[in-house]
């Protein structure tokens, strides 16, 4: 994995507890600029938690982040989530117009979305610009999901975070959802982080993997290690996983 100058992110040593309850438990790691990193491993195992570091949604108790070889808490919070987007599966929207939707994270900086920048963002993700007067109540699942991460791209950010974002899509919505972020990240070399519980996504899209149980990253390295895993925890995780 890379070293900090070369990273996306970087954790070192970090701790994050929930009062005296350890979730997240020395982590150490790096995510590379540019690639998709998949994090799997059971539910509970704190993937959504050190997503949420990712991007100063929480904080940890002690260790440091940095991104991009700075260290997390000296961005400015709006800033930091302009660097750093996020997606999640439940793909909450606001009442209103797909247009509404998209210009939201504009308007909260007093800025207005351009209807031809709008149209462009539909583009990127695969959607006819003739969606933006759409109601959201009107749309798929897959179609939200669409426009939830085109509203992640409004602000170009140069890292996205990805929660679970397939996991209540049917098979054609999810493989257009997986060409769209792996078309992302080679258009615009947009570093991925990707929680999915699929092993079979994590090793067709990721780069790298990261597998977590019980708050530890067991193994990290390249998304091949799923096929041949090092530990026998990580062997019985994949068995289970039918992969």
């Amino acid at each position: 994995m890379p070293n900090r100058s070369e990273s996306a992110i970087q954790f070192e040593r970090v701790d994050y507890f929930v009062k005296d309850v350890h979730i997240l438990k020395g982590i150490t790691g790096s995510f590379p600029k540019g690639k998709i990193t998949t994090l799997v491993g059971p539910s509970g195992a704190g993937k959504s938690t050190l997503l949420k570091l990712c991007n100063s949604l929480l904080s940890p108790r002690s260790g440091e982040i940095f991104i991009k070889g700075q260290k997390i808490d000296q961005f400015e919070p709006t800033d930091l989530r302009r660097l750093v987007g996020i997606a999640l599966q439940s793909a909450p929207m606001i009442s209103g117009s797909v247009y509404k939707n998209l210009a939201l994270p504009l308007e909260l900086q007093g800025k207005k979305l351009e209807m031809s920048e709008a149209k462009q963002l539909l583009r990127d993700v695969g959607l006819e610009d003739t969606f933006l007067p759409h109601k959201v109540t009107e749309l798929s699942g897959g179609q939200r999901q669409k426009v939830s991460i085109a509203r992640t791209l409004v602000n170009r950010p140069e890292i996205l975070l990805l929660d679970e974002i397939t996991s209540s899509l049917d098979r054609t919505s999810l493989k257009e959802i997986e060409e769209l972020i792996c078309n992302i990240n080679r258009k615009y070399g947009t570093t991925i982080i990707w929680i999915t519980h699929n092993l079979h996504q994590a090793l067709a899209i990721g780069d790298f993997t990261w597998v977590m149980m019980d708050g530890e990253v067991i193994e990290m390295g390249e998304s091949t290690l799923l096929e041949a895993p090092a530990t026998e925890k990580v062997k019985r995780f994949v068995k289970g996983g039918a992969l």
